[in-house]
């Protein structure tokens, strides 16, 4: 099929994004992916990675960690080091190079999501209830430990670490950051009451919760501005042993909290825009929404998610964050641009193993994006 009998979809018009022009409402979604150094500086294969797919609108990269603490699992990112800095900046450039997008950078803290083995480091988090599952550490999967509960300097150093490794971020050549409240890690700790068992002011009640997310976002909206400021949540998202028991009251209020902050976007993972929720959401928060559809567990659409995508524009959503359809597929693009067949996702490479395969070895179209 060629682009003379596809229609064009809505996905490769123009848009904006935080000051930004982007060639197309195409989002990389960020995704751990377990290439980088065991310290978590980035790698030049990650530079590699980035810079074959820069014909996305914008790129949003994996999770980096804010302090050693917060770190999830083996050969994650981080970004609180000099090194990490470098490290990343060199991806940043290779995008850049590459004639991308802005990158914005998640950041995230693990919370009770780590281990010792993998940090050196007991897990802190908002109750001293431990994840409800095995976790990968570098000598393979093994029990959760008891996290520590976070006493009110530990959230104070918290909040602060996010605004420095916001600072560095933007050292680093990234347009922002975005702040992760969502899938289970800590900031979605504190907003879920089967992780928060709190009772002084930041836990119990729906004000309560959702105050550590609006501090976070609070001190890197200081630090770096608030138009460089994003926040991603996922209403409803059981991963990680969190449920969210309250979300159609919790994150209206969160988004009233945080709405007329002029922050960048918010980004809304596992959007169904069949739900009232994202309905009242998207009424909720008037600046930029970038939603992440719900696409099937064990494999990529034939359309590379290009059906959902539009349903998601559609129902209110300004830009489409694609992750796994854009991992197997670099210039996935042009293949939505055209309606060329999409790569698999090869699963068994997707983490854990390092190296290029499965990684930055997916086949690309001759023809360029």
């Amino acid at each position: 099929m060629t682009s003379e009998t596809t229609p064009l979809s809505p996905l490769l018009a123009p848009a904006r994004l935080a000051g930004h022009d982007l060639a197309n409402r195409l989002v990389i979604a960020p995704m751990t992916r377990n290439r980088a150094d065991s310290d978590g500086t980035p790698t030049a294969l990650m530079a590699e990675y980035y810079a074959q797919r820069a014909t996305a609108g914008a790129i949003i990269a994996e999770a980096s960690t804010p302090n050693e603490v917060g770190r999830t699992y083996p050969n994650i990112t981080a970004l609180h080091t000099d090194a990490h800095t470098a490290g990343w900046r060199r991806v940043t450039r290779a995008v850049r190079d590459a004639g991308g997008g802005p990158m914005f950078l998640q950041i995230q803290h693990g919370g009770r999501v780590g281990h010792p083995a993998t940090s050196g480091r007991t897990p802190i988090a908002p109750s001293p209830i431990p994840l409800p599952e095995p976790i990968h550490t570098p000598s393979g999967r093994q029990a959760a430990v008891t996290p520590r509960e976070m006493t009110s300097d530990d959230i104070r150093r918290t909040i602060a670490d996010f605004a420095a490794t916001a600072r560095r971020a933007v050292d680093a050549g990234f347009a922002g950051v975005e702040v992760h409240s969502a899938n289970g890690y800590l900031l979605h700790q504190f907003l879920a009451t089967d992780s928060n068992r709190r009772t002084d002011g930041y836990g119990g009640s729906v004000a309560g919760r959702i105050r550590f997310t609006t501090e976070v976002v609070d001190a890197v909206a200081t630090a770096i501005g608030a138009h460089r400021t994003g926040l991603r949540i996922s209403p409803g998202h059981t991963v990680n042993g969190i449920t969210d028991t309250d979300p159609d009251e919790l994150y209206p209020a969160l988004l009233r909290a945080n709405a007329e902050k002029g922050l960048a976007y918010l980004h809304l993972a596992f959007a169904d825009p069949a739900q009232p929720l994202f309905a009242r959401l998207r009424t909720l928060w008037t600046g930029t929404l970038i939603a992440n559809p719900v696409l099937p567990a064990d494999r990529i659409p034939a359309d590379g998610g290009r059906a959902a995508a539009e349903r998601l524009l559609g129902s209110g959503a300004d830009l489409i964050a694609l992750g796994r359809p854009f991992l197997a597929n670099p210039d996935l693009v042009h293949r939505i641009r055209t309606g060329a067949p999409v790569n698999a996702v090869r699963a068994k490479y997707a983490m854990y193993t390092g190296g290029p395969t499965g990684y930055t070895d997916y086949p690309r179209l001759l023809t360029p994006s």
